[in-house]
């Protein structure tokens, strides 16, 4: 049933009053009317003056894209924003499947190099989600979506063509930085460019790209290295971002909305002293986490104490910078509940989320010996419901608000306790056949969790900071899949070690870590719930 909500103040959508102040006097109507019929070929200075101050930018007026008027061209923004985002979030995971092709086919990919290759993306690109969010708000969003694509695709090719395992990584670092250049820029133009239940559709449909892309990943992978040869074709594994890359970026100039004259002139902090203590602390404690298999050292974990000590000197720079300046992240928005609150519960859901497509596939591939493609098949499901789910959840949430996500993570807990279920008690050559059932309703449930907490996080964020609000969602997630990988992984490696390479013990245990992490997700929702019944404060778009 629908609760009652309380419509959020959005700060961003404060109509346009130039030249209408005087006409919303109590006779305006009246007034206009009489006019009309005196002058019927009479025009007032509206949207076509507005138009042609903005050099043909078909914006609402208003810099923020905060006008009456939304834009014409924002579906098909929408489509541009998708396509970029997607080979990102696609190349999270397709990697992971081509990773035995790479160290038997690259010379110089050794267990470190071929670690790195996942571990340097991942450090990369969550080092740049606030920065390149902040760069966007500031220099404008069209102009770096397409720096990072364009550097994506570069670096894409880059990876393409290594002769070796050390070019590889590095080609993959430069990967990482554009992703997280990019990926910002995605989620504030949908803040830009929608408004209420059509911007739920929007993140809906952003949701089902992540949902998607993260678990059609491996099939994609699999098809290449299937189609190719195992020598070569992880090489395919990233020319595939080349066509997508360049299509993305000639239809990014001619669909995405320009900045406007007013928005070039204004003139910005970018905060350098910030951004460095954010990227500090971002990296140590990210870097002990994907490092947790290689440095077995207990000195690693040192660095999350760095990150404390950064976390804490950054608060306090901001604090002061904020005084006189704009800072990198304004720590106001942590005062919204809807905001950090749903920062925390993507942190957590990612952690236990995550996780499952690593593991699922080292078992299959390397405990049952399945092809990258049969292992890539067996995510079809949950791509399948996370899909259906995420674009339905989108166009609902305004209805239901939180418990649209309370009701989307214990799906997800069902799902994966399905797995763990068919894990133990159906190991072997049908295994892919028995996960059809629970990867589906954990496919359904985590689309009923990302795009509707996306929409709800973001609701009261003003449009001017969707770039860096949308940053700290994603390192949110980002930290909380590098936690979760590790946490997961050294549960499962552990028991492997102990069990002499028993994967039907393994790989239970290890997604029992997951459900722990989504279960947090879930208890965060039903507090919000709570609270919000309570205060009669309900987050809603």
């Amino acid at each position: 049933m629908a609760a009652e909500h309380r419509k959020p103040v959005e700060p961003d959508a404060a109509p346009t009053v130039a030249h209408h102040t005087a006409h919303h006097a109590a006779t305006a109507e009246h007034a206009e009317a009489e006019q009309a019929e005196q002058h019927p070929t009479e025009q007032h200075p509206t949207e076509q003056q507005h138009t042609e101050q903005r050099g043909g930018d078909h914006r609402p007026a208003g810099g923020d894209g905060g006008g009456d008027e939304p834009d014409p061209n924002r579906w098909k923004a929408l489509v541009i924003c998708l396509l970029g985002g997607g080979i990102v979030l696609l190349d999270v995971s397709i990697v992971n499947v081509a990773l035995q092709s790479i160290s038997s086919g690259l010379s110089g990919a050794t267990p470190e190099a071929v670690q790195w290759i996942l571990s340097g993306y991942a450090l990369a690109f969550g080092l740049l989600l606030v920065p390149g969010g902040r760069l966007g708000d500031a220099s404008g969003r069209r102009r770096m979506f397409v720096i990072g694509v364009a550097l994506f695709t570069v670096a894409s090719a880059l990876c393409g063509f290594a002769p070796n395992g050390f070019v590889l990584v590095i080609a993959r670092l430069v990967q990482g930085l554009a992703g997280g250049l990019l990926t910002p820029q995605v989620t504030a133009l949908i803040q830009q460019l929608f408004r209420g239940k059509e911007r739920g559709t929007a993140f809906g449909l952003f949701g089902a790209t992540v949902g998607i892309a993260t678990a059609i990943g491996p099939l994609v992978g699999g098809l290449l290295i299937t189609a190719f040869g195992t020598e070569n074709g992880w090489r395919f594994v990233f020319f595939v971002n080349l066509p997508v890359g360049l299509v993305t970026i000639l239809l990014a100039f001619r669909y995405l909305p320009a900045t406007t004259k007013a928005e070039r002139g204004k003139k910005h902090d970018f905060d350098p002293v910030g951004i460095v203590l954010l990227g500090a602390a971002v990296i140590a404690l990210l870097l002990p986490f994907v490092q947790s298999e290689q440095w077995k050292s207990n000195a690693k974990w040192w660095l999350v104490v760095a990150a404390v000590v950064f976390a804490v000197l950054f608060v306090l720079w901001e604090r002061r910078y904020g005084r006189t300046k704009e800072p990198v992240i304004d720590l106001a928005l942590f005062r919204r509940r809807s905001f950090s609150l749903g920062v925390g519960l993507a942190t957590v859901y990612f952690a236990g989320f995550t996780p499952l497509f690593f593991v699922l596939t080292l078992a299959l591939q390397s405990g049952l010996h399945y092809s990258a493609l049969l292992a890539g098949l067996a995510s079809v499901p949950f791509a399948i419901g996370s899909g259906i789910a995420s674009t339905i959840g989108g166009r609902v949430v305004h209805r239901f608000g939180r418990q649209l996500i309370v009701v989307g993570t214990i799906l997800v807990l069902i799902g994966l306790g399905g797995v763990v279920w068919v894990v133990a008690n159906h190991y072997g050559p049908d295994l892919g056949w028995w996960l059809v059932l629970p990867l589906l309703v954990g496919g359904i449930g985590s689309g009923l969790t990302i795009s509707p907490n996306q929409t709800l996080t973001l609701s009261e964020v003003p449009v001017q900071q969707g770039g860096s609000a949308g940053g700290l969602i994603q390192v949110g997630a980002r930290v909380g899949s590098a936690i979760g990988i590790a946490a997961v992984g050294s549960v499962f490696y552990s028991t492997l070690a102990s069990s002499k390479g028993d994967y039907a013990q393994g790989l239970p245990l290890g997604l029992g870590v997951s459900l722990a992490f989504v279960a947090a997700a879930l208890v965060a929702g039903i507090v919000d719930v709570v609270v919000g019944k309570v205060r009669h404060t309900e987050a809603s778009v």
